[in-house]
């Protein structure tokens, strides 16, 4: 089961990161200013990777932590594309970064909120059940 979720999650951290960079670009196609597309890009990328470079270290984590991880990657991958979606098919006129630049933020402050958490009650269950 766990392997089964850290795969599932893998796979949607890649087909969220691909699919979340092609809408950000299509959504600024009409963009003169290519500096500026590859910076939104690579913010709108840069949860995934972050996720990425977190499941290399995560063997020393415990299962629990690991999964709630993997469980919001999977989430913000398809989050990110709804959002994404959803801005890229309304009318030209009513455009914005708005949420090319909010929901890396939404899903770095969810990373970076609910895994230490998760991290903290797990060490301290397991440390209670360690006390007889």
């Amino acid at each position: 089961m766990k392997d089964s979720l850290h795969r599932g999650a893998a796979v949607a951290a890649v087909v969220g990161a691909v699919g979340s960079v092609a809408l950000t670009l299509y959504a600024g196609r009409a963009n003169n200013l290519p500096f500026l597309m590859i910076l939104m890009s690579g913010w709108v990328l840069a949860p995934f990777m972050g996720y990425a470079l977190a499941s290399r270290y995560t063997s020393s984590w415990s299962a629990s932590t690991r999964a709630v991880l993997d469980g919001i990657i999977v989430f913000v991958a398809v989050t990110s594309l709804v959002v994404y979606a959803r801005d890229v098919l309304k009318p030209p006129a009513s455009k914005a970064a708005t949420v090319f630049v909010a929901v890396p933020i939404g899903a770095w402050l969810l990373m970076l909120v609910a895994v230490p958490l998760t991290a903290l009650i797990s060490r301290r269950r397991s440390r209670s059940a360690q006390t007889p």
